[in-house]
């Protein structure tokens, strides 16, 4: 009897271990159906594989080749796309060379998706269309990039600057540019949000927006991405980095861990997919706040992980070196800052 007892305890431990590396185990899923590969033109059969950490649904290739990433509570998807290089000589050697296409979905990934219609109709529209998506966007804000109007002649991009120059630096502790420029400073008009809020913009913040109105210029006004009016009022994007950095949106790739006010910076950066927004805990000024939002771009023609943000130094968005290079690896300035990042 003890020996059928140890027989059957290990028979269960086994048949229990047996289900735990099953869970963790990626689940693939064959679509019978023939897909064209958009990098070569192939046709090309399509394998959708479910993976954690986080939950997220993968498009392969039959060879194995991403076509697509789509991470569950999340609208942005990257997608695999013509070759593009993004560059900013005025201020950086760091050249971006990606396949890598960031869109916004209609609505948040979940596993399962892909037997939608909203979702087959979005994807046969946007796999391989070479239509503006959330790089091209924040390029447009770059020094030197072209203006560009709408209709009624508005400037909606273009070199845009960081924020009005500080008069009196004994005031917001001598910072030499002001913060707070939002999307409707930079176009210089009104806006009224989804709650009807409206919101006015100052005259001499035209044409500048600092590190999270970057960020909601480029997701909500560019993207459309649901915007609130403050962090307070509304709902969707707030509008700090702080708001953003804590809110529910999205689904969280790097959480915030380590004691308050400082908190730690994270072990694993692997994470990151392009199109995640990294957070930073820059000032000891601002107490537990994060104060510093900026766009992942994945890696450059060196390897290192780079990101784009809009920052004082150079006095607008940036992937350049000034006050620190725009990397996340190594022990840079904005690497041993960072703090965490979540998917939108």
């Amino acid at each position: 009897m003890t020996v059928l007892a140890l027989l059957g305890g290990s028979a269960y431990l086994t048949f229990e271990l047996r289900k735990d590396q099953e869970a963790k185990t990626p689940s693939v899923q064959k679509v019978t159906d023939s897909a064209m590969d958009a990098a070569s033109g192939d046709s090309t059969e399509r394998v959708w594989e479910r993976l954690k950490n986080p939950d997220r649904s993968v498009l392969r290739t039959g060879s194995g080749t991403v076509l697509a990433t789509f991470t569950d509570g999340a609208r942005t998807a990257t997608l695999r796309g013509p070759s593009r290089t993004f560059t900013e000589p005025a201020n950086t050697k760091s050249r971006m060379v990606t396949e890598d296409w960031v869109r916004l979905m209609p609505e948040p990934w979940q596993q399962g998706a892909e037997k939608e219609k909203w979702f087959k109709d979005w994807f046969k529209q946007y796999f391989g269309s070479e239509e503006d998506d959330i790089f091209a966007f924040a390029f447009q804000y770059i020094e030197g990039a072209p203006v560009k109007k709408d209709d009624e002649g508005i400037p909606y991009a273009g070199d845009a600057d960081f924020g009005p120059v500080n008069e009196d630096l004994s005031k917001h502790r001598g910072t030499p540019l002001l913060e707070e420029s939002d999307f409707y400073d930079y176009l210089g008009i009104p806006y009224t949000f989804r709650n009807g809020t409206t919101m006015q913009p100052q005259k001499a913040r035209y044409r500048a927006i600092d590190c999270s109105g970057f960020i909601r210029t480029v997701f909500g006004y560019r993207a459309r991405y649901p915007l609130m009016a403050t962090d307070k009022v509304g709902d969707g994007l707030p509008r700090t980095a702080n708001g953003m950095g804590r809110s529910g949106l999205g689904a969280e790739i790097i959480p915030l861990s380590g004691p308050s006010p400082w908190y730690e910076r994270p072990q694993n950066i692997d994470v990151l997919q392009p199109g995640d927004l990294v957070f930073f805990k820059m000032d000891h000024h601002t107490g537990n706040r994060l104060d510093h939002v900026a766009l992942y771009l994945g890696p450059d023609t060196e390897g290192h992980k780079m990101f784009i943000s809009s920052r004082k130094e150079v006095n607008g968005p940036t992937i350049g070196d000034k006050g620190g290079t725009s990397r996340l690896d190594g022990n840079g300035f904005y690497a041993q800052l960072l703090r965490n990042a979540k998917r939108l």
